[in-house]
């Protein structure tokens, strides 16, 4: 089974329902529920959305929405490796550093993500979820 790593943006576009990226996240969740691929997410994105959602929602209805979400996916935690392995990165966002550092050390070659430009010294595949789901 394929294993990919989900940005907090693709994360965000299915639970807020954010068009036009809410198709194909839409797609790449109902692999995961078909179990055709394995979705693995940081534990920062949960804070990350908690905070989202609750902007948009109410806070029942956010964490009602995560708690949903939860069973799609699984939770990697940000380590204190990964946090150093971000600090001292090239990367010119930290939120996206700790998701990419997060994904190399859990052995996950490809991420998803709609902030392409962000991860251009990768070395593990990193395309959109549009991407993705058209060459899975």
């Amino acid at each position: 089974m394929k294993k990919v790593f989900v940005d907090t943006d693709i994360l965000l576009d299915l639970l807020s329902g954010r068009e036009p990226f809410a198709q194909s996240a839409s797609i790449l969740f109902s692999k995961a529920d078909r179990k055709k691929i394995k979705i693995f997410v940081s534990s920062l994105s949960f804070s990350n959305l908690n905070y989202l959602l609750s902007r948009q929602f109410n806070v029942d209805q956010a964490r009602r929405k995560l708690l949903n979400f939860k069973t799609l996916v699984t939770v990697l935690p940000v380590t204190e490796k990964t946090v150093e392995l971000a600090l001292s990165s090239e990367f010119k966002d930290f939120e996206d550093a700790l998701q990419y550092y997060t994904a190399i050390e859990n052995n996950i070659q490809t991420l998803l993500t709609r902030n392409l430009r962000d991860y251009k010294h990768a070395t593990i595949s990193v395309m959109t979820a549009e991407d993705f789901v058209q060459v899975s």
